[in-house]
């Protein structure tokens, strides 16, 4: 069975979509980062032309950012003050990859350049989580114990307009979060991630925020990031599809659950070996996909002009006539879906507690 995506003009199995969405969730839930780097690729493999690819997974990010934020908000675990000078810099980060992104696609070479970043961040990532977690297994088989350096100071700790910070019990330069947000926004723009895999380690080593704040505040950051990337790529190219985003989010939700409590049960320090294996694979993937098989993909891209339902006239023509709009109605179905997920599995949680203490 096979569904025609009315924007992207392609047909996708949406069974295969939730499969590998529901993989990629259970992933970010049991590494704690986010799986746009995985499920960008994963979507051109399936068919889904680069830009496409790039614009719906930043959708689908916002969803699931604001699923879990919404969880931190109640726990209050965040630092909102930390978060909006973050977004700052991210704002003015996404607007220049924008820009970039933008002027390759009026080069013609757009596709090209997504699928080359995602080949180099995959292979330099994928190369340090794998020299990181096999120097731990072996420090665990041999009972060793590295002590590390409280407190390491980089250029960026010396920069003027210091802030304070009282959520994070920091006094902190403002521009250290901007400048980390600008590079996280960048990526994002051209990428369609949500940059969790450079935000979460900046905010611990060189912001130096609790841990506990830490989770929750990325998670706020994104939401910001990906509004900016959902509406600026669906007004000027007009390229989110909602029915792919709907498939996208379900299928990442309910990953991210079954990610996190496995997470809780096990030791991830191994498996964290598996997966770096894993994005050097894809990394590898994508290299043959864009050197050897770029012909058969931009044959097939041209075949599809099929009369479409009513549903997918109406997300097409509403996207063509009202591109603000629809801008900002993707945005908000994106944070509806988050929102209502997040209290649905609260409610869940409450449900199986108050079960427990009858029982």
């Amino acid at each position: 069975m096979e569904v025609f995506l009315p924007i992207a003009q392609v047909f996708v199995n949406p069974v295969e979509i939730l499969l590998l969405s529901a993989i990629v969730g259970v992933l970010s839930g049991l590494f704690g980062v986010g799986g746009g780097f995985l499920m960008t690729p994963f979507l051109i493999f399936l068919g889904v032309p680069p830009a496409y690819a790039v614009a719906n997974e930043a959708n689908n990010i916002l969803a699931t950012s604001v699923s879990g934020s919404t969880t931190h908000y109640l726990k209050n675990t965040l630092d909102y003050k930390m978060g909006f000078m973050i977004v700052i810099g991210g704002t003015i980060g996404t607007t220049l990859g924008i820009l970039t992104f933008t002027y390759f696609k009026d080069l013609g070479k757009i596709d090209t350049v997504i699928s080359l970043a995602y080949m180099y961040i995959l292979a330099i990532i994928g190369t340090l989580m794998l020299v990181e977690s096999l120097g731990e297994i072996d420090r665990a088989k041999r009972n060793l114990v590295v002590k590390k350096k409280l407190h390491v100071h980089y250029w960026i700790h010396g920069l003027p307009l210091r802030m304070r910070f009282p959520k994070s019990k920091l006094y902190e330069s403002i521009f250290t979060p901007i400048i980390i947000g600008l590079i996280v926004g960048y990526i994002a723009a051209i990428m369609g991630i949500g940059g969790a895999f450079i935000l979460v380690p900046a905010m611990i080593y060189i912001i130096k925020m609790p841990t506990k704040l830490v989770p929750g505040t990325s998670l706020f950051v994104t939401i910001f990031v990906s509004v900016i990337v959902t509406f600026l790529h669906s007004f000027n190219y007009g390229s989110i599809d909602l029915l792919l985003v709907f498939m996208l989010v379900v299928g990442s939700i309910i990953g991210v659950q079954v990610g996190q409590k496995i997470g809780e049960k096990i030791d991830s320090s191994g498996l964290r070996a598996l997966l770096a294996v894993l994005l050097l694979v894809v990394g590898i993937a994508i290299a043959y996909d864009t050197f050897f098989a770029e012909e058969v993909q931009k044959q097939s891209t041209k075949i599809l002009n099929k009369n479409l339902n009513f549903f997918s006239k109406f997300i097409l023509e509403f996207s063509k006539d009202m591109p603000f709009f629809y801008g900002l109605f993707s945005i908000m179905f994106a944070i509806s879906l988050g929102v209502g997920a997040a209290f649905i599995r609260r409610f869940i949680s409450n449900l199986k507690n108050k079960m427990l203490v009858k029982s």
